[in-house]
C-alpha cells in the first residue's frame, strides 16, 4: 500500500501490477482528488485511469457537442425523463 501512495502523490504513475493489486484504493484516490493515474507496463506508460469529471473536461476540449449531450442527459435524469430497462428493451 505504501508504494501505491508514493505513486499517487508524487508522480501519478503506477505500475500495472501494483494497480491490479490495489485497484479499489486507486479508484478511491482518483475519485477523491479528481485527478488521474498514468499506468506503466515494463517501464513504459501505456494507459491512464482518470476521474470522470477530468475525462469529460478532456472530451470537451476536443468535442463540445459530446459534452453538451452528457449535460443534457444528466438534466433528463434529474427531471425523471428516463426509461426503465423494460421500456427501453422490452422483454429480452
Amino acid at each position: 500500500m505504501y508504494i501505491l501512495n508514493v505513486h499517487l502523490y508524487y508522480m501519478n504513475v503506477i505500475n500495472a501490477t501494483t494497480l491490479r493489486n490495489n485497484f479499489a484504493s486507486a479508484l478511491k484516490e482518483v475519485n477523491k482528488k479528481g485527478h488521474f493515474l498514468l499506468v506503466s507496463k515494463k517501464g513504459k506508460i501505456t494507459s491512464a485511469l482518470v476521474d470522470i469529471d477530468f475525462f469529460e473536461d478532456l472530451l470537451e476540449s476536443v468535442n463540445k457537442q459530446y459534452l453538451a449531450s452528457i449535460k443534457n442527459a444528466r438534466k433528463e435524469v434529474e427531471n425523471g425523463d428516463v426509461f426503465t430497462l423494460k421500456e427501453a428493451f422490452g422483454e429480452i
